[in-house]
């Protein structure tokens, strides 16, 4: 029989799903968005799709972890479980409001710790290992994407010959029986290989995802007893795809277009950075940073694309670059510092944000 404090309690991780799906949607399906491969209620969908894939298949490991391994003993009643809840949604919330995908994981750690700490029953050595991850991963996502933007981005765009101007690069045949996909006017089929292919491991990162992100939404109301897993996993899955096909058109905008000019084969490359550092992470159980993985990708691959312009500036003087008209603008255009400052002030203000929080909750309780 649901009680008041049930019901409570599924509507904030009904909301703390929703703004899963707001925040890691832009990060999963900005650079194919961005570069006119899908569209964004298409977007929502696929990632509604492969995150609830994710979720039903290895984010049960995920949930049990949250739900056992980061606080000792049996911290997960009912009302502890919509205070961590609370602040988790919370905090993603502001996020999504400003446009600026934040790290899920992060932020529901961050809460969980608060918890911890203030019962003093954290498990240090388990925060320590994850939160030393979080560091260097991005890091290597940042340096890498950077050195394919300076010495080898070129190369892979005369390879696959993919430019993606923003335009869709697909349009639906409705006039028979069944819808067909044709290409657009003036995309080549090779632009179609590499949006398919952006698009295939955007689909990827959604599972990824799901996979890591289902259980910050009901790990405490799974861990408290009060919902079963399969429950757990198809409200939070459901949640996320709303926040997928809703909130998540912010977040899209700023991965696809605020930070970088992303067209197709930049996508192509950030996606694969991402994808493969945070199924790495998973492997090793580690609950990833996707979307500062995949925000720091982004910006090194810019970053190393400007360093590149800049550096063809001083040899071309007043030449034209690559088409560019006005190479200052190229160059901001290619790598935005104040917006990725932005970004990464905001990403790292939501997590401290959640554990500050929940600590004086729970100190105070």
């Amino acid at each position: 029989m649901f009680s008041l404090l049930l019901v409570i309690g599924l509507v904030v991780a009904a909301f703390v799903g929703f703004n899963v799906g707001g925040s890691n949607t832009g990060v999963a399906f900005g650079p194919a968005v961005g570069s006119g491969a899908v569209s964004k209620l298409v977007a929502g969908v696929l990632m509604t799709a492969f995150a609830f894939l994710g979720g039903w298949t290895v984010g049960r490991r995920v949930v049990t972890t949250l739900g056992s391994n980061l606080v000792a003993g049996d911290p997960f009643t009912l009302p502890v479980s919509i205070g961590v809840l609370f602040f988790i949604g919370g905090a993603l919330f502001v996020s999504n409001v400003f446009g600026v995908p934040a790290s899920t994981s992060m932020t529901a750690v961050g809460a969980i710790a608060g918890l911890g700490l203030a019962r003093n029953a954290l498990a240090t050595d388990v925060v320590l290992e994850i939160v030393s991850w979080w560091i260097v991963a991005p890091l290597i996502a940042f340096w890498v994407s950077g050195v394919v933007g300076r010495y080898g981005y070129d190369a892979i765009e005369a390879r696959l010959a993919i430019g993606g101007d923003g335009g869709s690069l697909f349009t639906v045949d409705t006039d028979g029986t069944i819808p067909t996909p044709e290409l657009t006017d003036g995309t080549t089929p090779r632009e179609a290989t590499g949006g398919v292919l952006v698009v295939g491991i955007a689909c990827f990162m959604a599972f990824s995802a799901g996979a890591s992100n289902v259980a910050n939404a009901v790990a405490p109301l799974v861990g408290s007893g009060q919902l079963t897993m399969n429950a757990g996993i198809i409200l939070a899955a459901g949640a996320i795809g709303l926040g997928a096909v809703t909130i998540a058109r912010r977040t899209l905008d700023t991965m696809g277009d605020g930070l970088t000019d992303l067209p197709l084969a930049a996508a192509l490359v950030v996606a694969v950075v991402s994808a493969t550092l945070v199924t790495a992470l998973s492997a090793i159980g580690i609950p990833a940073s996707f979307v500062v993985i995949a925000t720091m990708s982004t910006v090194g691959l810019g970053w190393g694309r400007a360093t590149r312009a800049e550096g063809r500036l001083l040899v071309e003087a007043d030449d034209v670059v690559q088409g560019m008209t006005d190479p200052d603008v190229a160059v901001g255009d290619l790598y935005r510092p104040w917006a990725t400052l932005r970004v990464v002030a905001l990403q790292n203000a939501v997590p401290a944000v959640a554990t500050v929080g929940a600590y004086l909750l729970f100190s105070a309780w």
